[in-house]
C-alpha cells in the first residue's frame, strides 16, 4: 500500500507540486486548505503522516498541531516561515515530530518525511510484530497471544495486523479494510463491527482490553501502558 500523507496548507500550488513529486516516490498526498478541514479529514480517513503549515487563515498550524496531539500520535512535519524560530520551538513543544523552513526543496521534504515515518513505525516492515502480548508472524500468518496460538480467518488476521501496525492510532471503520489490504472486499460497516467482535473473542481478555472502539469513528489497538 502507498504511504498516505495529508497536507494542511492554503497554498494550492504547493499541493500540486508535492502531489506530483511525492507521488512519483510512492507517497499519495491529500490536501486540506485550512485547519478545520484538515482536522475533519484526519477524523474521516487514515493517514501515515501530516504536513502542516504554520501560517494559515483562521486556525493556525500551531493550534491544529495541538488538537491533533490531543487525539493522535500520527507523525507531524511542520512547515514554517524561513527564520521563524519561535514557531519551530513552539511546534516541537506541542508535539510536532520535525519542521522544515520555507522555501524548501522537495527532495529535502521527502528525506525528512521518510525519517519521521521510520521513527514512528519501526516495526512496520518487520517479519514478526509483537505488541502487548500479541505476537504476529507476518509471513507465516500466525498469531499467538501470551504464547497461545490463535486460529484466525484470513480477514481477521489482516484486520489485526492493520490495527497492531498502527497501534495507538484510530483507524476509521470505512478505512480499516483498506488498511488491511482488502480494498476489494465490499462489506458494510456493520460487517466490520462483527469481524472485530469475533477477533476480540478469539484473542480473549487481551482482545477485549486492547482493541478499543472509538465511538462514531472506528477502532484503535492500544499500546502497552496506555
Amino acid at each position: 500500500m502507498p504511504t498516505r500523507v495529508l497536507l494542511i496548507d492554503d497554498d494550492t500550488r504547493m499541493f500540486e507540486l508535492l502531489a506530483e513529486y511525492l507521488g512519483q516516490n510512492g507517497i499519495a498526498v491529500s490536501h486540506a486548505p485550512d485547519g478545520g478541514r484538515g482536522l475533519a479529514a484526519l477524523e474521516a480517513n487514515a493517514f501515515d503522516a501530516v504536513l502542516l503549515d504554520v501560517m494559515m487563515p483562521g486556525m493556525d498550524g500551531l493550534e491544529v498541531c495541538k488538537r491533533i496531539r490531543a487525539k493522535s500520535r500520527i507523525p507531524v512535519l511542520m512547515l514554517t516561515a524561513k527564520g521563524d524560530e519561535t514557531d519551530r520551538v513552539v511546534g516541537l513543544e506541542l508535539g510536532a515530530d520535525d519542521y522544515l523552513p520555507k522555501p524548501f526543496g522537495p527532495r529535502e521534504l521527502l528525506a525528512r518525511l521518510r525519517a519521521v515515518l521510520r521513527r514512528a513505525q519501526p516495526a512496520a516492515v518487520a517479519d514478526r510484530i509483537e505488541s502487548s502480548g500479541v505476537s504476529i508472524d507476518v509471513s507465516g500468518r500466525e498469531v499467538k497471544v501470551e504464547g497461545r496460538s490463535v486460529e484466525l480467518t484470513g480477514l481477521e488476521f489482516d484486520l489485526l495486523l492493520a490495527l497492531v501496525r498502527r497501534a495507538g492510532r484510530v483507524i476509521p471503520r470505512d478505512a480499516l479494510l483498506g488498511e488491511a489490504g482488502r480494498n476489494d472486499t465490499v462489506v458494510s460497516e456493520r460487517t466490520v463491527d462483527v469481524h472485530i467482535s469475533h477477533l476480540r473473542q478469539k484473542l480473549g481478555d487481551v482482545g477485549t482490553r486492547l482493541i478499543k472502539t472509538v465511538r462514531g469513528v472506528g477502532y484503535v489497538f492500544a499500546k502497552e501502558g496506555t
